[in-house]
């Protein structure tokens, strides 16, 4: 018997350093499109639900080929964390459609670069481990971490890893970053731990420009290059 996955998609209303940052225009179409569209062209989910607090916001994905049937109930402010968030979703979800997944995935409309591909990719990854939940990252690249430092008013530099600066930079080890482009876990494992982090979870590699987060005016700047890069190849 096949197992059955939802995509549950995050576009909460009210961004404070993007105001609108789940369906404003990138390019060419709402933000949230883009997960919307990967996630359904990726052809591995039974379902694609957003979830969302915003009626503006459940249009769009309406409008894109999301299912919307209700808006979250619970922890749809910005102080709940994105795993409780797709807990609330999931079990609403259940109850509305009467039905168990067996998988749950959550991609964050602000990662409008992560691509069917991606997800193909992540979900086999996930399937052939046995981990009970996988979380995407990126290996940091031009940034190295190795180098970082906490800055005192001062302008004075206290190391972080201060070991590293004796090392040569092909020497050191690659750093990763979660990013939230896709999370994936087990239903049963997911509902009882109420978090994507549980003590046997793995990380999974995507490109940098997949793993792209939209947070502020900087950071969309930097996607709208990387989009632009991408059309040209």
């Amino acid at each position: 018997m096949s197992r059955k996955r939802i995509a549950i998609i995050l576009a909460r209303g009210g961004s404070k350093r993007l105001p609108g940052k789940n369906i404003m225009e990138f390019a060419g179409k709402p933000m949230l499109a883009w997960s919307v569209e990967a996630a359904l062209d990726s052809g591995v989910f039974d379902r694609v639900l957003v979830s969302t607090d915003d009626e503006a916001i459940a249009d769009v994905g309406r409008r894109y080929g999301a299912e919307v049937p209700f808006l979250r109930e619970r922890a749809n402010d910005d102080h709940s964390p994105t795993s409780l968030a797709t807990h609330a979703a999931l079990l609403q979800a259940e109850a509305y459609w009467g039905c168990r997944y067996d998988v749950v995935a959550q991609l964050m409309a602000n990662c409008p670069l992560r691509n069917a591909e991606d997800i193909r990719a992540g979900m086999t990854a996930f399937e052939q481990a046995t981990a009970p939940s996988q979380i995407s990252c990126f290996r940091f690249g031009w940034m190295n971490p190795w180098w970082a430092v906490k800055l005192a008013d001062s302008g004075r530099p206290e190391q972080l890893f201060p070991e590293a600066l004796k090392a040569r930079s092909q020497d050191l080890e690659a750093l990763y970053c979660p990013t939230g482009a896709l999370w994936l876990a087990e239903r049963d494992a997911f509902l009882e731990n109420k978090t994507f982090y549980m003590d046997d979870h793995r990380f999974e590699p995507l490109h940098w420009i997949s793993a792209v987060d939209i947070d502020d005016r900087d950071d969309l700047l930097m996607a709208q290059a990387c989009a632009a890069l991408r059309q040209q190849q």
